[in-house]
């Protein structure tokens, strides 16, 4: 390998270039650990790394892999995707009906504690994962409230509220009035005449 294709794949660690992941590994002779090119670790001086082609090799040659790429994992899978799979797995289960009531059953069923789901949540959609039951929640009930048949605690409990007094507390602190109120609106709103 020449010095040029060194600092070439030198650029793609620094970079954490994408297009690569999968393609290409690291290993840092100081450490002794190998890494894909998007490892958010801090990056070793370039005199350190050694290139791989794949992740087999990088072991052979007596790497062993890091914890936070988690290189060795198949690509696709969900401990190669890292933290998007946490956050996808979390937002498909909060989507869910009969989903985890509170965020302690909700981080069990994920595998991971409650605080580092509230810090992924935080990092990655800027809101708490109960912030986004609730707007789940709300979501349901606006459409649910669309139906004229179907009475204000009916839509309360469908939605996943415990007590009407809860839904109508968190329903006027997201939209400024109550159910009723939004209901009385929206029939007007859509009223043809």
């Amino acid at each position: 390998m020449t010095e040029q294709d060194r600092h070439i794949l030198y650029d793609v660690l620094l970079n954490r270039d994408a297009r690569y992941d999968g393609k290409l590994f690291f290993g840092v002779t100081s450490t002794g650990i190998y890494c894909r090119p998007i490892c958010p670790a801090p990056k070793p001086k370039p005199e350190n790394v050694l290139y791989f082609s794949d992740s087999d090799t990088a072991a052979m040659a007596g790497f062993r892999p890091c914890k936070r790429c988690r290189p060795e994992a198949r690509p696709g899978s969900p401990a190669w995707q890292g933290t998007k799979a946490t956050i996808s797995r979390a937002l498909r289960l909060l989507a869910q009906g009969e989903g985890p009531d509170s965020l302690a059953e909700l981080a069990d069923r994920l595998g991971v504690t409650d605080r580092h789901l509230r810090r992924l949540f935080k990092q990655h959609l800027g809101k708490s994962p109960m912030d986004v039951k609730q707007e789940n929640r709300l979501g349901l009930a606006v459409t649910l409230l669309k139906e004229p048949d179907a009475s204000i605690p009916d839509v309360a409990y469908a939605s996943g509220f415990g007590s009407l007094r809860r839904f109508n507390d968190a329903f006027k602190t997201e939209f400024g009035i109550t159910p009723s109120e939004w209901r009385e609106k929206n029939a007007h709103d859509s009223d043809p005449t």
